[in-house]
């Protein structure tokens, strides 16, 4: 059995190899002939005091031990196999199609948007020309929200499913190794297209299939069983067993499950603001001042607090960041932040939200699953019109927030279409406004600088996660009262992020699986 050692060293030694192995011997009273390999199995940074150090676990196999490298991902050729239908191709939909592949069955995904390099050119005329594409835009396409919104890939689901093989899966198709050491893992905006494209092809040289401008609209339900999908108002394709992935946004989807009379259920949710700092700024506050350290990466935070019995938290930090324009249609305006690899711009963003539960709205009715969403849309399209029916979005420097009065000016911001002065407190509703208020008085006396005019809020960011949940069997994963039907991923409130959707791609194709051939999942 391995041996595992915890040691901390200054930032300047963390690429200094010798100087880590001879420390974490020191500490597991071990000396170099008693070990036979060594790595660097996990790495934070622990800035709580003035001196920042560098957290290593150290894990070393004993002489007479072998390490055991898996195979993270085995490919078959499945052309002949049980095909299963996968709607939507972001995190859940891809590692369901690979899972199936390992597990032998046939994966045929339909996705409603473009391949992830053909988005690019609707995301750049959302950006300049401020002109939404409703089926291929940050939310939809190839790789999904996660692709050109940042890629992080921490996740506190530790218990929803094996975290470190989704993890090696990404390094299997080009990830760097990093991913796997890091407390906090991130791959970057600029990286994860390659990433998508080399899982696509995987799928497609095992003899699976990928259907791009796929949009399903119909779905066919005989004796609580699914029989067969529709894409694009086309003929029926028959399907027993279909995985549902198709994101937080994908309001249309909702519509059609209750149209059909397939359960659905408001969830809880969460709305705020994102707001962004200059990142010198952020890293003067949480190094100490120590701003020039060339070994210490931008700095992030993480904020939460209970005001009036609601938590108002961060979101999505991005440090060296870029605030983008997430609509999906084009009558709202919709935030969400993205960094590159190297983190290297000059500002931080971070959602900084409201959790609010169904009952919490004032038309909340138990029979109405659509009370968060419309909640929702509403917020959006209102600061749509405020902010003059463009994909500009209304603004205001922290400090005049808390005031409550409209910005003279702005710094410069990330956010490409442009910004408009608007007191926020007019157009997001108070159950948000009067909670952001009073927390960042509190995070300002939390991290001192954080409260600041230099700070400028961007409205709403909305998408934290779906406003709607579509219930399923707690063990076979399939919809409460739909068989064959698996609800899967963000989309339908089964995770929250890019690893917790994968994972949740994996568990649902598992239970396909093991229905099929009545046996135990995978291992």
């Amino acid at each position: 059995m391995s041996v595992l050692v915890q040691i901390s060293i200054k930032p300047a030694r963390q690429n200094d190899k010798d100087f880590i192995l001879k420390s974490s011997l020191f500490k597991a009273k071990l000396q170099s002939k008693d070990i036979n390999d060594w790595r660097i199995r996990k790495r934070s940074i622990d800035a709580r005091q003035t001196s920042i150090k560098l957290n290593l676990q150290i894990e070393f196999w004993l002489v007479g031990e072998t390490r055991i490298k898996q195979q993270p991902f085995i490919s078959q050729d499945v052309r002949l196999k049980p095909e299963i239908a996968i709607i939507g191709a972001g995190p859940a939909g891809l590692y369901a199609a690979l899972r199936a592949i390992e597990g032998g069955l046939k994966p045929i995904i339909y996705e409603r948007g473009k391949d992830v390099r053909a988005r690019r050119r609707d995301l750049a005329a959302i950006n300049k020309e401020q002109t939404v594409n409703p089926e291929s835009n940050y939310c939809f396409g190839e790789g999904g929200a996660g692709t050109y919104s940042d890629g992080k890939l921490y996740t506190r689901s530790k218990k929803r499913g094996n975290v470190l093989k989704s993890l090696e899966w990404f390094v299997h198709f080009g990830a760097p190794e990093d991913i796997l050491v890091e407390a906090h893992p991130h791959i970057g905006t600029n990286k994860l297209p390659a990433i998508i494209t080399a899982m696509r092809e995987e799928i497609l040289a095992a003899g699976g299939e990928v259907h791009f401008n796929s949009k399903l609209t119909d779905i066919k339900i005989i004796d609580n069983q699914i029989q067969a999908v529709q894409l694009n108002n086309e003929p029926w394709k028959p399907f027993k067993n279909v995985v549902l992935a198709t994101g937080h946004s994908a309001r249309d989807i909702f519509y059609l499950l209750h149209r059909k009379g397939v359960s659905i259920q408001a969830k809880a949710f969460a709305m705020g603001v994102r707001v962004e700092h200059p990142q010198r700024m952020i890293n003067q506050i949480q190094y100490h001042g120590d701003v020039e350290n060339p070994y210490l990466p931008p700095a992030s935070y993480s904020l939460v607090e209970q005001i009036d019995g609601m938590g108002v938290y961060s979101f999505c930090m991005c440090p060296g960041g870029i605030i983008a324009p997430c609509a999906t249609s084009q009558e709202e305006v919709v935030t969400n932040g993205w960094s590159p690899s190297k983190r290297n711009n000059p500002y931080a963003n971070s959602g900084i939200v409201v959790s609010i539960e169904p009952k919490d709205l004032p038309n909340y009715s138990k029979e109405d699953p659509f009370v968060c969403l419309n909640f929702q849309k509403k917020v959006e399209r209102d600061c749509w019109e405020v902010a003059g029916q463009t994909q500009q979005v209304p603004a205001q420097r922290m400090i005049d927030f808390v005031k409550q009065k409209c910005s003279v000016d702005f710094p410069k911001t990330s956010y490409q279409p442009g910004v408009v002065s608007v007191d926020l407190n007019t157009v997001l509703p108070e159950i948000i406004s009067k909670r952001l208020r009073k927390a960042f008085l509190v995070y300002g006396k939390k991290m001192n600088g954080y409260y600041t005019n230099e700070a400028v809020l961007h409205a709403p960011e909305s998408r934290t996660s779906s406003p709607v949940l579509i219930p399923r069997n707690i063990e076979t994963l399939e919809h409460v009262n739909v068989k064959g039907l698996y609800p899967c991923g963000e989309g339908a409130g089964y995770a929250g992020g890019i690893i917790s959707a994968a994972i949740d791609g994996i568990n649902c194709v598992d239970a396909i699986v093991s229905k099929l051939s009545n046996d135990r999942p995978l291992g």
